[in-house]
């Protein structure tokens, strides 16, 4: 089993100046660590369901920029990029670029968008949650041609590009690994099924996780894909971690791993800079989770 950190906060002690610094340090620690991967958010603004929406966030992919720079191993993605945020066919053409100066380390992270403030409030559209999958699903198709020696035109019912032109191509084989988030039953996990290297599933449980799985699996039967290529992945929400109990926390992993579950990613705690939680909580906890075969 595999692990991957997804950093959500950036108010840490010293300000704006050590943001670069305290997640250059983190990026390292992972990295030669084995973490096998390591994301940012996609927003604008703070996710004010989580803390107050002034507080610092960064642009997505700058920040995999900088991480990429820092790292040599660490596969890098958004969890997830918002479809409404970028033009299918710059975001194909950025996402080539994180891969070429990375060495083959990108993937593409995607959902439907939701946070509505920080469209409102930036002034970007924020189309109804209909058009919004229609989006997505025109926006994995043109990052797909993008990613092919296919340079024609695409034509869609919201996208119209009239050459897929993306030189120099990315360095990953066959093409950038695309992740798709959200655990919505009838739309979602279908386009997992249709487009989608991996999935990732909110796990407040189990058997929650288990049923997602399940439904993931209908939709694989139903379009003719095989299930066994879908990297499963989950954003672990249990408080072991935060009560720095790795005991419990591995004993959770074994049990997704039975699913089938290959990667758990855990969020540090907001408050403590994340370079010495990385260093403290998860440099231990990759080698026993590396330990756990995935069964399911």
């Amino acid at each position: 089993m595999l692990l991957g950190v997804h950093v959500v906060r950036f108010t840490w002690p010293g300000g704006a100046e050590t943001i670069g610094p305290v997640l250059g340090r983190a990026a390292r620690v992972a990295d030669d660590a084995g973490v096998a991967r390591l994301s940012v958010m996609d927003h604008y603004f703070q996710m004010e369901e989580m803390f107050p929406a002034d507080e610092p966030m960064l642009e997505g992919y700058t920040t995999l920029g900088f991480l990429a720079a820092h790292t040599s191993r660490l596969r890098l993605g958004l969890l997830v990029t918002g479809v409404t945020y970028r033009h299918p066919g710059l975001l194909a053409k950025i996402i080539a670029t994180l891969d070429v100066l990375s060495g083959g380390r990108a993937e593409l992270g995607i959902g439907a968008a939701w946070y509505d403030r920080e469209h409102h409030g930036l002034g970007v559209p924020f189309p109804p949650v209909a058009e919004r999958f229609e989006r997505l699903e025109e926006t994995l198709r043109i990052c797909r041609q993008m990613w092919s020696e296919d340079n024609g035109p695409f034509t869609g019912r919201h996208y119209q590009l009239a050459e897929t032109l993306c030189v120099p191509a990315p360095i990953s084989r066959p093409r950038v690994p695309i992740l798709i988030g959200g655990s919505g039953e009838r739309k979602t996990l279908r386009l997992v099924a249709t487009y989608g290297d991996a999935c990732n599933l909110f796990a407040p449980s189990a058997d929650v996780v288990a049923h997602k799985l399940d439904v993931l699996k209908a939709h694989c039967d139903a379009v003719g894909r095989d299930y066994a290529e879908i990297s499963k992945t989950i954003i672990y929400n249990g408080d072991a971690l935060a009560r720095e109990d790795t005991g419990a926390f591995l004993a959770e992993a074994e049990r997704y791993a039975r699913l089938g579950i290959d990667t758990v990613i855990v969020v540090p705690p907001g408050g403590e800079a994340v370079d010495a939680w990385v260093e403290r909580i998860c440099v231990p906890v990759v080698k026993n989770l590396a330990d756990i075969a995935v069964t399911g």
